[in-house]
């Protein structure tokens, strides 16, 4: 399936005061034991297809990566809605982690890992160049990079300027 590429230079543009970022993956430690390794893949598409169709879940956007070590790059309002996705009883990750947790834990056969990051819109900068819609950008807003964003200095300060965050630091002289 061919994306559209987006000739030139662009950012992200978030429009909030923050992003959490999760990452998170699985590492086929025994790849021999494909029965194993196929268990706990399959269990990442229902909760992909069912966050994607819950606007109100809070994951923006997510990419993914697979290999030995599965890689897969999420976007979400807030860490709270994360929470809430992994210990609600009715979406589908409880019961694959709670076997998982039975089954699979301890054996080494498959490794699962996460990382989640809350970052503060004034720490995000991002530069898209000659790519289709791609990571933060795709989960939030594609911009061209243009007056006030060509460098990484002023992608990075652009939410304290938005926020008038710039006008308070000039006026108590910093």
């Amino acid at each position: 399936m061919a994306q559209e590429v987006f000739p030139g230079r662009y950012t992200a543009d978030p429009a909030r005061d923050s992003v959490t970022v999760f990452l998170i993956g699985m590492r086929a430690n025994r790849w021999w034991k494909i029965r194993a390794v196929a268990k706990v893949a399959s269990a990442m598409p229902p909760m992909l297809r069912h966050l994607a169709s819950d606007p109100g879940s809070g994951m923006l956007g997510f990419e993914q990566w697979l290999g030995r070590t599965t890689v897969l790059l999420s976007y979400w309002e807030s860490p709270e809605h994360l929470r809430k996705f992994a210990a609600d009883r009715e979406a589908p990750h409880l019961e694959p982690w709670r076997r998982f947790m039975k089954e699979m834990a301890g054996r080494g056969d498959v490794g699962v890992w996460h990382e989640t990051y809350q970052v503060p819109a004034g720490g995000i900068e991002a530069v898209y160049s000659g790519m289709p819609l791609f990571g933060l950008a795709k989960a939030t807003s594609h911009v061209p990079i243009g007056p006030g964003t060509n460098t990484a200095k002023q992608r990075m300060g652009r939410a304290a300027m938005r926020n008038g965050k710039a006008s308070d630091r000039a006026a108590a002289g910093a």
